[in-house]
This record gives structure tokens, sequence and C-alpha cells, in this order.
């Protein structure tokens, strides 16, 4: 079975507030050298699923210029590739709502006989999978539709977008919006299997009754009605959801884990990213970085602590830098402490500045900001 994929680059904007004024979720740096969409492309990738679209809303600029001509994710084919997907390609005269109006919106891109079936994915859930297993799994449960779920059995009573019950032959039983995490069920991973010809029906369906959400339209209103049958492909390795600040910030710092960076970056299926050459990290005489991760072309003569750092960072003397996240081309100037700090791209910290704020709500210095 041949599959194409589809990934969602703004569905969550709003949630992650000042970090996306500019850039679309998809385009979100992460872990010091990566942009969010770079792992769902690399999963991509690396499943050989090579002809994949991404459907846009606004503020897509970025996300292009990361992008280039996908060569670092091996998509710069003569017959597949990343397609852009923007929102009026289809004649609509308005911004999508939901995850059905957007997939309608590029009906024209899937309804692609080449291809058996549809992988949808979210760019705010971070993880290092095959697609292959997954969509054998479909194929042999009969399933009109896949849902990629793990469980998250140490977050009982936090609320995630989609819940499901399974029986053991993974056939959902149960499905639940907006709900708590329950003992036993799956926490959908906003990636779905569904096979192309039904996706195009269901969408030209779907536009014709102005349904425009995915899961509550679609998925449990059908499932609800028997009129479609759901199975669970369970994922047991990390994963990382960013769907707010807070948990942007936390995941950020969880890299510092090695489990987690062990999970999430495997020698066997690499996180492929925009390649930029950048000299090494330059060590300052008298610099005490402890417990960091970082990327090329920082130059640190402060201290850093249990913190992200990305390229071209400048740390001057006598600052104190602690579990920040510091973005690429940011200045941090002497005598200046940072506590719990997200700093956007190209940020110029004043010498002798003070922000402190907590794991639970760090302080955020826009995009080119002078604090």
């Amino acid at each position: 079975m041949k599959a194409m994929g589809i990934i969602f680059s703004n569905i969550y904007d709003s949630s992650l507030g000042e970090l996306t004024n500019q850039r679309t979720v998809a385009s979100l740096p992460f872990g010091s050298r990566y942009r969010q969409v770079d792992f769902v492309l690399s999963n991509f990738s690396n499943s050989g699923i090579y002809n994949v679209g991404i459907i846009t809303k606004y503020n897509y600029r970025s996300l292009m210029d990361h992008l280039g001509n996908c060569a670092a994710w091996d998509m710069n084919r003569k017959n597949e590739g990343v397609v852009v997907l923007p929102p009026f390609a289809s004649g609509n005269t308005g911004v999508y709502k939901g995850k059905l109006e957007a997939l309608y919106s590029a009906v024209h891109f899937i309804d692609n006989p080449d291809y058996d079936c549809v992988v949808i994915c979210d760019s705010t859930v971070l993880c290092n999978m095959n697609f292959r297993p997954a969509i054998r799994h479909h194929l042999g449960s009969g399933c009109d539709v896949t849902i990629v779920a793990n469980r998250e059995g140490d977050q009982l009573r936090k609320k995630h977008p989609l819940i499901l019950k399974a029986n053991q032959k993974k056939r959902v039983t149960e499905i639940m919006l907006d709900t708590y995490v329950r003992p036993g069920s799956y926490v959908g991973m906003g990636m779905f299997i569904i096979n192309r010809s039904l996706l195009v029906e269901a969408l030209q369906d779907s536009n014709s009754r102005g349904l425009v959400h995915l899961e509550r339209d679609y998925l449990q209103k059908r499932f609800n009605d028997k009129s479609l049958k759901l199975s669970v492909y369970e994922y047991d390795g990390v994963v990382l959801r960013n769907e707010d600040i807070r948990s942007y910030y936390a995941n950020n710092m969880a890299l510092l884990n090695a489990d987690v960076r062990k999970g999430l970056f495997k020698q066997e299926s690499p996180i492929y990213t925009k390649v930029r050459d950048e000299a090494p990290t330059y060590y300052g005489k008298g610099s005490d970085i402890n417990d960091c991760m970082m990327a090329d072309g920082c130059v640190l003569y402060g201290n850093v602590e249990k913190s992200v750092l990305f390229r071209g960072v400048r740390v001057e003397k006598g600052a104190r830098v602690k579990a920040c996240i510091v973005m690429q081309g940011t200045k941090i100037g002497k005598g200046a402490s940072l506590e719990c700090v997200i700093l956007d791209k190209n940020v110029t910290v004043t010498d002798g500045a003070v922000l402190k704020g907590t794991p639970e709500h760090p302080v955020i210095i826009q995009k080119g900001e002078v604090v």
C-alpha cells in the first residue's frame, strides 16, 4: 500500500501565544537546532512517505524559508516531494476553522489515485516513529480509520483533545473529546491513517453539510452512529506534546534528560533539519556551562545552567542563565540574570537586566525585542 502524508502547520497557533504571533506552530524552534515540523517530516522520510502536503493558514513565510527545497529530508524528488497548501487553493473565500475544512481545501492534492492511504499528522506532537508498522496494522485491522495513540499513565486527570478506549484487538470501543485521561485509556497523538478514497468521500460529504472538525464532526459522530470502524495503533516510545506554553517549556527542559534524548533522537532513524554552516561553540575563559543542550555558533563567557541554547547565542561575562530557552541570535549582556525565561530569536538583553519566571509560568520575550 502506497501512502501520502498531510501535515497541519497552523491548527494550534493560538494555544502557544506570543511564540506563534509571527510563525506557524510547525516552524516553532525546538531542541536547540530543530523546528517542530522536522520531526513529522523526518518520520515520513524514514518511513518511505515522500509525497507530503503541508496545510497552511497564515504566517507561513518562515516555514517556507526553513523547508527550502526539502533536500534535508530527501524530499526534493522529481515526481514527489513537499507541497505547501495555502488556505485558498481550492477557491474557498474564508480561512478554515477546523481540520475537515482544512483538508477539504487540499482535496485536489489528496485525490490522487497513485496513493492508497493518507497519513494525517499534527505538528505539535513530537516523536520518532516509523509509520510502516502502523500502516500494516491499519490494513490488517479491517477498520476505516486507525488512530495512533499512546498511554499516558503518569498524567491521569490531565485533559487531552482525544481519549480512546479499545478492546484486546485494538478496536475502538469508546471515543471521548476534551476530557481527562483515565486508567487504561489511550491518548490520541494527532496522527490518523485513513484510506484515500474514503477520506475524499468524507471531505466532500462534510463540506456539503458544513462540518469542519475532524474529531468531533466525523470520527466521533460517525463512530457513535456505527457507520465508522476505528482501530488504535499503540506507540510506546517517547512522546512530547507541545500543546501550550507550559508544555513547550517543559518539553525543551525534558531534553536535558538522557533517556528522553535517546528515545527521540535515534541513530537508526535520524531527525533531519535544515543544515546551516556554523563555527563550533566557543567557551570563553571563565565561563561555566553545566547540563545544557546547545547548537553551534554560540559564544559563551558567562554562566549557563540547565538551559537550551540555539545557534549564534552570545552570553557575556558575569551573566547568569538558568533553566532558560534561548533562541537563535540572542545576545545576553554582562551581569544579566535570567531564570525560567523563553527568549525568542534575535532578542537583546541589556547589561544587568533581571528576568525571572517559573516553570509553570515562564517569562516570554518576543522576537527582536530589547529588554
